[in-house]
C-alpha cells in the first residue's frame, strides 16, 4: 500500500492534485489541493490508499495528523471518504478533535455532510479513540486554534498569519483580502478562508 508520495505538482483541480512521481502522474484527492501549490519543486503527500471493487483511489494530506484523522473519520458509520475530506476541508485537525472531546455538536454540524445524528455518532465512536491524537497534533505544531464559538468573528487574522508563514507578503495578503472579504461568512473556519485565499494567490 502507498504511504506517501513525493514529487512536483503536475496539475491542480478544486478537489485533487496530480503529483509527478518519476514520470508517473498520481491523482490524489485532498481537502485543500491549494495547500500543495505554493512554490516549485517536490511536495510530499501522506496517502490513504483505498482499494474498492470498482476503483482504486488515493487520498492525500500535507501532514501525518490529517492522514491519521481521515482514517479515524472513515471508521465512523455513515462517514465515507468524501464526507471525511469535507470535514478536513471545513476544519483544521485540532479543532475537529477538540469538538469531539467537548461534544460540540453545533461545531460538528457546520461541517459539510454532517447532520446531528452523524455528529453524535462521531462523538460516540471517536471520543475514546483519540487519546494519542493530541500528542501527534502537538508534535506537528498544529494545536493552536481553538474551536470557534458562536460569538467568534471571522478567522482571517489567523489565516493571514498562516499564509505569511508560506511566504506571502503583506501586500499580497491585503490584496487578496479585498477580493474575498465579501465572500467570507460568519461560520468560515481558518482552513476554509485559507483555501479561498490560496485559490486566488495561486491564480496570480
Amino acid at each position: 500500500m502507498i504511504d506517501f508520495l513525493r514529487g512536483p505538482v503536475a496539475h491542480l483541480e478544486s478537489d485533487y492534485v496530480v503529483l509527478d512521481v518519476n514520470g508517473v502522474g498520481y491523482r490524489v484527492f485532498c481537502p485543500n489541493p491549494y495547500a500543495f501549490a505554493k512554490g516549485e519543486g517536490d511536495v510530499i503527500a501522506y496517502i490513504h490508499h483505498s482499494v474498492r471493487e470498482d476503483a482504486i483511489l488515493l487520498f492525500g494530506f500535507p501532514t501525518r495528523v490529517e492522514q491519521k484523522l481521515f482514517r479515524k473519520l472513515i471508521e465512523v458509520s455513515g462517514i465515507g471518504p468524501k464526507v471525511a475530506l469535507g470535514i478536513l476541508s471545513g476544519g483544521d485537525p485540532d479543532s475537529v478533535v477538540t469538538a469531539i472531546y467537548q461534544e460540540n455538536i453545533t461545531y460538528l454540524t457546520k461541517m459539510p455532510g454532517i447532520g446531528k445524528k452523524t455528529a453524535q455518532r462521531m462523538i460516540l465512536d471517536l471520543k475514546d479513540k483519540l487519546d494519542d491524537f493530541s500528542a501527534a497534533v502537538y508534535s506537528e505544531g498544529l494545536f493552536a486554534v481553538q474551536v470557534p464559538q458562536e460569538e467568534d468573528h471571522t478567522s482571517w487574522s489567523e489565516a493571514r498569519e498562516a499564509l505569511k508563514t508560506l511566504g506571502y507578503t503583506d501586500t499580497e495578503l491585503d490584496g487578496v483580502w479585498l477580493k474575498i472579504k465579501d465572500d467570507i461568512t460568519y461560520d468560515d473556519t481558518v482552513d476554509v478562508i485559507m483555501k479561498k485565499a490560496l485559490k486566488l494567490l495561486y491564480a496570480g
